[in-house]
């Protein structure tokens, strides 16, 4: 049985309470904290730097620190998020010049690296350099906005990545971000992810706790 993780997306976050809020996500039973860092060119809209990781980790967030690049260029900035304390650094195809190199370039900054594919996305990125990834990211839903809707189109593609990981032999993450909450979480499970990225659906509930585990029974009826 997959170990799976829940990843609250500080993108629905208060901003203004944003320590308070990923320390009680943490303390409510969250395996990761996901960044959405968006550039406002990559995809229409702008959001946060390496300065808000740090913050974090000098604020004492311990916890795994997941951030997703939205970002073209991206490779100018991963030693920034890097040296920010980014656990996971992960990052789109489209936006690197050379995938195989971006790759490196996050392994050699102590980060461990993630490939992004958007819904529309081939897996065909994945075929020559599945054995330099940590983790892989399907996007459930069109990148730079919260709240939108799941893609159903997304659990045959979930399915397919889980069978080239499986087949790989090593132990790489396969996350889902978008529109994830408890009444789909379950399915999404049962196609092979084991990485769940939720914003709205935890950060807008009133109470964090039950939300994740909501979530968790969801997923252990799903295997």
């Amino acid at each position: 049985m997959r170990d799976c993780w829940i990843a609250p997306s500080i993108l629905s976050a208060d901003f203004a309470r944003l320590g308070e809020e990923v320390d009680a996500v943490i303390a409510a039973g969250a395996d990761l904290v996901h960044f959405d860092v968006m550039d406002n060119h990559y995809v229409p809209n702008l959001t946060i730097g390496p300065l808000v990781c740090e913050a974090l980790r000098k604020h004492g967030v311990k916890a795994p620190i997941d951030v997703h690049l939205m970002v073209k260029p991206v490779d100018r900035i991963i030693p920034d998020f890097a040296a920010a304390g980014a656990t996971y650094i992960s990052f789109h195809p489209e936006a690197s010049e050379h995938v195989d190199r971006t790759l490196q370039l996050i392994h050699e900054h102590g980060a461990k690296s993630g490939l992004v594919l958007n819904p529309a996305t081939p897996l065909d990125w994945l075929e020559h350099v599945l054995d330099k990834v940590d983790l892989v990211l399907l996007m459930s839903v069109n990148p730079g906005f919260g709240g939108q809707q799941f893609i159903e189109a997304t659990l045959t593609k979930i399915a397919a990545v889980r069978a080239r990981i499986d087949r790989a032999g090593r132990p790489i993450r396969l996350e889902v971000d978008g529109g994830v909450k408890i009444s789909n979480i379950g399915k999404i499970a049962a196609a092979g992810a084991d990485t769940f990225v939720a914003g709205s659906a935890i950060f807008g509930a009133p109470n964090y706790a039950a939300t994740m585990a909501a979530m968790r029974r969801e997923i252990a009826a799903a295997k």
